[in-house]
């Protein structure tokens, strides 16, 4: 049986997008491993922090360039 990996985002260093206004509190923080990419709540920090594959979040990225979501 395969082990599984446990990547750790406590030290990890979050980014939050560019195109986030500054006055604006609503923005989630991106932080980038090699295996996974994590994405967490700018406004509670302490919350779970949501892991993607690398290819997930290029799927996830693609599809809101193309419009594929409803915000």
């Amino acid at each position: 049986m395969k082990q599984k990996q446990i990547v750790r985002f406590s030290d990890a260093e979050f980014y939050k997008s560019s195109l986030s206004h500054r006055g604006k509190k609503v923005c989630v923080l991106v932080a980038k491993r090699p295996t996974v990419i994590g994405i967490r709540d700018s406004k509670d920090r302490s919350k779970t922090t949501l892991r993607f594959t690398p290819d997930e979040w290029k799927a996830f990225i693609g599809g809101v360039k193309k419009g594929e979501f409803d915000i």
